[in-house]
């Protein structure tokens, strides 16, 4: 789908990127990902409490629901203590990529929550798992300051500013986007065209939410390189269910789709994955893709309805 969204067209500047540019760019991406049917209006409720009647396992994102950036949002691991208390599972289910999972784990000690390595699952596992035994030669969008640390038996090449390593590879990883620019896209871009290879991408997210703004994620570059080239990455993380099977796997077998709840504060992601696999979902409104929008309105406009909307935790 060549040329599918003016809006990818040329990297906005950090004051343009703001939630009605975000909501539009999905939408604009929108043929690209999970068919879902639209579940009616959602039910507003006051907090996560009101949600959990009928569920076994709640699903989490990160970004705009625990936390924004570095700054855990209040009362969200109150929330995450009390949902234990009340014999649920929880497990976080995060497009979050750039980090090994060790990082992670410190991560989330150091915000103030508990969760355990097997309760935090991102789209980096999901991505590994899908390549496991793979013995192919990837150029990895990601920085290295981690090395190759849980990038398992891969073989990588970290890309940079040098064309020699773009047209050497075997195919392409978008994991992380830090340090990521216009020069390297640009290179990424011609070396596809100039030898169409694998593209996976380890975070299909547009933006995250940080405290100084959205910042450009993995898959705002992924749709301006399918944009560019015609093809289109192969996607591991939220929407795409792959992430949602392995954290639901995690959590213990035989729980069945409707008594899984995932919580997001994406239409776009947390909540039409959830809807394609059959989960409940609830929306959160006030940390992060719809901040300062109009829940009803985008809600209408995506043709994408949570069960249940709050506006924290």
């Amino acid at each position: 789908m060549r040329a599918a969204n003016r809006l990818l067209t040329d990297t906005p500047e950090t004051d343009g990127r703001d939630a009605a540019w975000a909501f539009a760019a999905y939408q604009a991406i929108r043929p690209r990902l999970p068919q879902a049917r639209d579940a009616g209006a959602a039910q507003p409720v006051a907090s996560l409490s009101e949600a959990v009647g009928e569920v076994d396992l709640v699903l989490l994102d990160a970004y705009g629901v625990l936390n924004v950036g570095e700054t855990p949002i209040p009362g969200a691991a109150d929330r995450i203590g009390a949902l234990r208390a009340a014999g649920k599972r929880v497990a976080v289910v995060s497009n979050s990529a750039g980090y090994p999972k060790r990082h992670m784990m410190a991560r989330w000690q150091r915000l103030g929550f508990d969760f355990t390595a097997a309760e935090v699952t991102s789209s980096r596992e999901a991505l590994l798992a899908t390549l496991a035994g793979d013995r192919r030669h990837w150029g990895i969008m990601l920085d290295d300051g981690h090395g190759r640390e849980d990038l398992g038996d891969l073989t990588v090449s970290f890309l940079g500013d040098d064309p020699e390593t773009y047209a050497g590879v075997d195919g392409f990883l978008l994991i992380g986007a830090s340090g990521w620019n216009e020069s390297r896209q640009s290179l990424l871009a011609q070396a596809l065209a100039a030898r169409p290879r694998p593209v996976f991408c380890g975070n299909p997210d547009l933006v995250a939410p940080r405290e100084t703004g959205l910042s450009l994620e993995p898959g705002y570059w992924a749709h301006r390189l399918a944009d560019a080239t015609g093809q289109l990455p192969v996607f591991c993380g939220k929407p795409f269910p792959s992430v949602y099977d392995l954290a639901r796997l995690r959590a213990g077998a035989g729980i069945p789709p409707d008594r899984v709840l995932m919580v997001g504060d994406t239409l776009h992601t947390d909540i039409l994955g959830a809807r394609a696999l059959g989960y409940r979902s609830a929306l959160v409104t006030d940390h992060g893709a719809l901040k300062s929008l109009s829940c009803q309105s985008c809600c209408r406009a995506a043709g994408i309805h949570p069960d249940f909307v709050m506006a924290s935790i």
